[in-house]
């Protein structure tokens, strides 16, 4: 071999992973945080990408995606959160309550983040107004505080009989106390007693519908990002006791729950992957408005409520978004 043709030979060699580091820098890539796990965020997933798909961008074509999952460990959200920003990603995307969101934020102040906040976002300290959130943060609120009051009232209504309800919490949420006092207040204010189940283990979980024996409630509210991992067990015990359930979000009526009133999933996570595409695209969060749902989504399931027994009133099916026979 001649020298010139090895010295070609040679540097291509050296500059070909040098090429091919620069193209794959030149493919953004979107830093995912979630406190809970892959599994059944599975449909959210593909929301946030059909989003994304709509702003022009395909994952593994033009847009890569690192996830990085909690799997309902809220201590490793920082640690995770810092992964990302070690990887200088260009966009961080946060799910799972404003725990995500606040551990991205305190990871950086320069990468941008869009994240999906339980609670009031201006309270929470993500952003310092809805209208011009400021800094490097915005996203969607899907008001998990403000809609227990409106799960208790339709629970009310599927049992009417009711003089006590129950609630299931995981006492390791963040959020857990001040999602009981959201609750509390509620069935107060329609005279009903309220029973807390705290539970986080799947044997926590049996333990706490066997004790709905002897509680004697008419009607149970579930509604924890970390119980999407357990919402097969949760619905079947549901069942098993005859307890009349309502959840946050429509997964669990899919599932074989009675009812459900909340956000849509598939419409936040398909906002938030518009948004991650305006941002690659060069808007800044500081600019863009912090999204508030302007409808909420009632799901009934009447094949569960013939099982349980239950009527549902006409005021209820006429206002639902779907009904699933």
């Amino acid at each position: 071999m001649r020298r010139r043709e090895l010295l070609l030979l040679v540097g291509g060699a050296v500059t070909a992973p040098r090429a091919l580091r620069a193209q794959q820098k030149a493919m953004p890539v979107i830093g995912f945080l979630a406190s809970a796990s892959p599994g059944p965020n599975a449909a959210n997933l593909a929301a946030l990408r059909q989003g994304l798909s709509e702003a022009g961008y395909v994952e593994g074509q033009n847009v890569a995606i690192e996830y990085r999952w909690a799997e309902g460990r809220f201590d490793r959200l920082p640690e995770l959160a810092a992964d990302l920003v070690g990887l200088k990603v260009d966009v961080i995307v946060t799910s799972g309550g404003n725990f995500s969101a606040l551990a991205a934020k305190n990871a950086t102040s320069s990468i941008p983040i869009v994240f999906i906040a339980g609670g009031d976002p201006v309270e929470e300290g993500l952003v310092a107004s809805l209208n011009r959130p400021g800094g490097n943060l915005t996203g969607v609120n899907v008001f998990a505080f403000e809609l227990w009051g409106k799960r208790v009232e339709l629970i009310s209504e599927l049992a009417p009989g009711a003089r006590a309800l129950a609630q299931l919490v995981n006492p390791n949420f963040p959020s857990a106390e001040r999602d009981i006092r959201a609750v509390q207040e509620a069935a107060r204010a329609k005279g009903l007693a309220l029973r807390i189940l705290k539970a986080s283990t799947e044997s926590d979980i049996d333990a706490a519908f066997a004790s709905l024996v002897d509680l004697k409630v008419g009607g149970l509210l579930v509604g924890d990002p970390t119980y999407f991992d357990r919402r097969e067990q949760i619905v079947a015990l549901a069942a098993r006791y005859a307890v009349p359930t309502i959840y946050d979000f429509r997964i669990y009526v899919a599932a074989g729950g009675l009812i459900s009133y909340g956000t849509s999933q598939t419409d936040t996570y398909r906002n938030v992957g518009t948004y991650v595409g305006k941002i690659l695209k060069g808007a800044r969060p500081a600019d863009l408005p912090v999204q508030q749902p302007t409808t909420f989504e009632l799901v009934v399931n009447l094949k569960t409520a013939k099982a349980l027994g239950l009527t549902v009133p006409p005021l209820i099916l006429a206002r639902a978004d779907e009904v699933i026979e």
